[in-house]
């Protein structure tokens, strides 16, 4: 087992990670794994750790540790991108306790499911499908018998510079930023390799995070955005730190403890680039690719356009004898004065998947008739008793439905980035 450490932020005010395109009025889905190497590099660049960090990190052949993305918190509830060859959930995992046609979910529509729910398709127990409901403003997986607010929205603020001299607005501009709602935030797993690498690594990486809450994270810093309270840290072995259950399941001899009889199916908690020693079968598995771009932060010159990266993105599962490990991608714009490294570090979890859930089909996709309004049915009408003038008829009262409505998945923009929403990577 690999010492792992839980990493909690509380934002404070706006935050922004661009898309991939660049657009001003739009974010991203999450904030990246790779952007977060980045925002860590340059942390520890003010700390006088760089170069030990990239030989640690993106120029070894095994990595002393790598991160996952940030991924949204509610209270004590963590959520991610479901593995996509588990999710939607299949029919035999589901029960409904109502009537079908009230419990029905688009369980294709939420982005990030708690962990939770996710342990329990790996270790085979029921999900009951009238305890959820999908947020459609965070894309979150909620529990309906809790408070539901959605975690974080997305809004655009609107900005007019005042000349110092005339007083008066020049222009209005817009940016899109996310907002967390108390008790809400963004979580990280930082795995190292050994015990040797967290004894290295452990308090410059806590030491580094709390220089990025004086800092700020993402886009817009110099406008008081990003900013956070004091970090958490929570300490353990990976994966049980965040998937408890596995290890309970392990030592009862479920069948978490024999994935090394099933299939080979790694479930990636961050980007991933490929190494030329990891051997992935790209015809197995359930993955999507996504293109980063970004913007050079250095010594050696700020603002240039680094060169665009085609990865793998969190929630993929990739088919492969062994894990994972990814690779840093040099991104240096053509004739820059030294490297700059992409993090395509793998942080991958091997599914444990039996052939019984390999094989069963989705959950039945709800359609619009599944939501109209459903009388119930006449009873026929009883015969009248012996001395009784007239029955009283029999009647059923119609009982309206809420619409429910899914957001619907961003498609990948392959388009060259803009130039003025990128991330700064050292």
């Amino acid at each position: 087992m690999q010492p792992a450490l839980l990493i909690r932020l509380s934002p404070i005010g706006p935050w922004r990670y661009g898309p991939g395109d660049g657009a001003r009025t739009r974010v991203d889905k999450l904030f990246r794994s790779d952007r977060l190497y980045s925002a860590v590099s340059i942390a520890l660049r003010q700390l006088e750790f760089l170069e030990e960090w990239l030989d640690a990190t993106v120029r070894g052949s095994i990595p002393a540790l790598t991160f996952s993305s940030l991924f949204p918190y509610q209270g004590d509830t963590l959520f991610a991108n479901p593995p996509s060859s588990l999710w939607p959930p299949s029919s035999s995992s589901v029960s409904m306790s109502s009537p079908a046609f009230l419990t029905k979910i688009r369980w294709e529509a939420p982005r990030f499911v708690p962990l939770s729910l996710i342990e329990s398709l790996f270790t085979g127990e029921t999900i009951l499908a009238d305890q959820w409901i999908a947020d459609p403003e965070s894309g979150c997986l909620l529990r309906r018998d809790r408070p539901n607010a959605s975690p974080f929205r997305r809004t655009v603020r609107n900005f007019t510079p005042v000349d110092r001299l005339t007083k008066r607005g020049t222009h209005s501009d817009a940016c899109a930023c996310v907002e967390f709602e108390p008790g809400s935030g963004v979580w990280a797993v930082a795995r190292f390799a050994d015990q040797s690498a967290e004894a290295a690594w452990k308090e410059r990486l806590k030491a580094a995070f709390r220089l990025l809450a004086d800092t700020g994270f993402g886009g817009r810093r110099s406008s008081g955005w990003g900013q956070m309270d004091a970090p958490e840290f929570r300490e353990g072995t990976w994966p049980h730190l965040v998937f408890p259950k596995l290890r309970r399941a392990s030592l009862n001899g479920d069948r978490a403890g024999s994935a090394d009889n099933q299939l080979s199916l790694y479930w990636l908690l961050s980007l991933y680039s490929p190494s030329p020693e990891d051997r992935i079968d790209w015809s197995g598995g359930q993955y999507l690719p996504v293109v980063r771009g970004g913007r050079v932060e250095s010594p050696a010159g700020s603002g240039i356009e680094k060169k665009l990266a085609r990865m793998i993105s969190e929630g993929s599962v990739l088919a492969a004898n062994s894990e994972p490990v990814g690779a840093g991608v040099d991104v240096a714009p053509d004739g820059f004065g030294h490297p700059v490294y992409r993090s395509g570090l793998a942080l991958a979890l091997k599914l444990p998947v039996s052939d019984e859930l390999a094989q069963a089909g989705p959950v039945e996709v709800p359609t619009d008739k599944d939501f109209e309004e459903r009388p119930c049915e006449e009873p026929a009408a009883a015969e009248p008793e012996a001395g009784a003038s007239e029955a009283e008829p029999a009647f059923a009262e119609r009982e309206s439905l809420p619409e429910q409505t899914a957001e619907e998945n961003e498609p990948v923009n392959l388009e060259q980035p803009a130039n003025d929403n990128r991330e700064p990577e050292p």
